[in-house]
């Protein structure tokens, strides 16, 4: 006997399929955007939805039709979508800098991508917690490649 498990399912939908709140979200945010892609993705024990523009943006939703990721890395995010307190720290400190992607993350913060290679991680209080640069980011990343690669791991 065998058990096939999907572990998720991609469906593609029309946008009048998502949740209300999903769609106001689109309509008040993108409504000069055409939507290239609207899916449904079915996993084991969630729903969410991705819509793909044709410009490359991209939004994802929750099951419940709230935003958990808009990325925006060849425009920018709307500010609009940006929290108040996040978008007069990126004013203050980042003046020529765009926010390109925002995500809400698990522990209900957010984390904010600029498009001059600054990644910047809020706590729920919309406190910093964390910067980085995306090229120490990929060069980390290569480096501890590299000392797996070899067999051993230097801290």
């Amino acid at each position: 006997m065998s058990l096939n498990v999907l572990a998720s399912n991609d469906k593609p939908i029309q946008v009048t399929e998502m949740p209300k709140a999903a769609q106001a979200f689109i309509k008040s945010h993108f409504a000069d955007q055409s939507v290239a892609v609207a899916k449904v993705e079915n996993d084991f024990m969630n729903k969410s939805y991705d819509v793909i523009f044709t410009n490359g943006d991209k939004v994802e939703f929750d099951k419940k039709g709230n935003w958990t990721n808009v990325d925006c890395e060849h425009t920018q995010v709307p500010v609009a979508v940006i929290p108040q307190a996040i978008q007069e720290y990126v004013t203050k400190n980042y003046p020529n800098a765009k926010v390109i992607k925002i995500e809400k993350t698990d522990r209900k913060g957010y984390d904010v991508d600029l498009n001059n290679g600054f990644d910047l991680e809020f706590d729920k209080k919309f406190r910093v917690v964390e910067i980085d640069r995306w090229l120490k980011k990929k060069t980390r990343l290569l480096y501890m490649m590299k000392i797996k690669f070899y067999g051993f791991f230097l801290s």
